[in-house]
């Protein structure tokens, strides 16, 4: 159960941006590039995790170099009332990566991730197979300038 939430402070906020830079780095090393002890960074980074701010870690993969040729972000219209049932559907399917409930002139965002041109082909389809999805608009990316794992503003 999270501890009643403070609010961050400049010093948490420096941890937080030094981890997403680099969260692999031992609390040691981490301690002295942000010029704090090795005790007082593990007690911060523990209250930072207690209190849901940080909510997990992970590796970070080259899509590209795993095989995942076709990425598409995919708006979906919606229909009816029972719209984030429908995204939390959408959100099962294999190739799907993220969905995001939004506003605007489509009701959600999935970001779809594909081996090849035909698999990406399959998905869209599957989305649009989903009852209570109107219609989609899939957009194909063409580079990755900055990924979400790279957002440092914390």
């Amino acid at each position: 159960m999270a501890k009643h939430t403070k609010e961050a402070d400049e010093l948490d906020h420096k941890i937080m941006r030094e981890m997403v830079r680099n969260s692999n780095r031992s609390y040691r090393r981490l301690a002295r590039d942000i010029g704090l002890s090795p005790a007082a960074t593990i007690d911060r980074i523990r209250s930072l995790e207690e209190q849901g701010m940080i909510i997990g870690y992970g590796a970070r993969f080259d899509y590209l170099k795993l095989g995942f040729e076709f990425m598409a972000i995919v708006e979906i219209s919606i229909s009816g009332k029972d719209i984030l049932s429908i995204e939390g559907k959408i959100a099962k399917l294999p190739a799907v990566a993220a969905v995001w409930d939004i506003t605007g002139d489509h009701d959600a965002i999935a970001i779809l991730m594909c081996k090849t041109r035909n698999e990406l082909s399959g998905a869209v389809k599957r989305i649009l197979a989903i009852d209570g999805v109107d219609k989609t608009k899939t957009n194909i990316v063409l580079n990755v300038v900055k990924r979400l794992t790279e957002f440092d503003r914390v």
